[in-house]
C-alpha cells in the first residue's frame, strides 16, 4: 500500500474533481430544501484551479486521486480582529477511503497553504443535521461559532 499524498490540484484533474462535486451535492440534498433538482454545480472547479487567492488541493494514493478539499482566502467582516480568513470548502473523500485520516491530511495541507498567506483564521460551514461531519471537524480543532437559519415563504 502507498502512501497518501496530498498535492495542488490540476487541470488534469478536472474530470474527477467534477464528479467528486456531484458526490458531495447529492448527500446534502436531503439537508437542503432549496437545492435546484437536476445536476448542479456548487463550484467553477476550474476557475478555482487557477486562482492565486485558493489553494485547491487533492489526496492521492497510487497514482489516483481518492479526495479534495480548498481554501479560499476572503475579505473578514469589519467588526472582526481578522482582516482576512481562509474559507474550506469541497471537502470530499472516496467511500473507500473515509476513516483513514485523509479528510484531516487534507484539512492540514490546507491550514499549512493559509498560514502561508498570512492567515490566522480558518471558516467552513456544515449542515446542522449533518452530525457526522459535524464531529469530523470538531475532532480535528473546529467549534460551533453560527446557525444560519431560513425559512421559506411559500413552503
Amino acid at each position: 500500500m502507498y502512501e497518501i499524498t496530498i498535492r495542488t490540484a490540476s487541470l488534469d484533474d478536472l474530470d474527477i474533481l467534477l464528479s467528486f462535486e456531484q458526490s458531495i451535492v447529492t448527500p446534502e440534498r436531503p439537508f437542503d430544501p432549496t437545492l435546484q433538482e437536476g445536476e448542479i454545480h456548487y463550484y467553477d472547479i476550474a476557475a478555482m484551479i487557477k486562482a492565486p487567492h485558493i489553494g485547491v488541493l487533492v489526496a492521492v494514493l497510487d497514482n489516483e486521486v481518492i479526495g479534495s478539499g480548498y481554501a479560499r482566502i476572503e475579505d473578514s467582516k469589519i467588526y472582526l480582529k481578522h482582516t482576512k480568513h481562509a474559507y474550506l470548502g469541497f471537502m470530499y473523500v472516496n467511500p473507500e477511503h473515509r476513516g483513514q485520516g485523509v479528510n484531516q491530511k487534507i484539512i492540514a495541507a490546507l491550514k499549512e497553504w493559509s498560514a502561508a498567506q498570512g492567515i490566522t483564521e480558518l471558516r467552513l460551514d456544515v449542515y446542522n443535521d449533518n452530525l457526522p461531519a459535524i464531529k469530523a471537524y470538531e475532532k480535528i480543532g473546529f467549534s460551533k461559532l453560527l446557525v444560519e437559519m431560513r425559512m421559506g415563504l411559500n413552503d
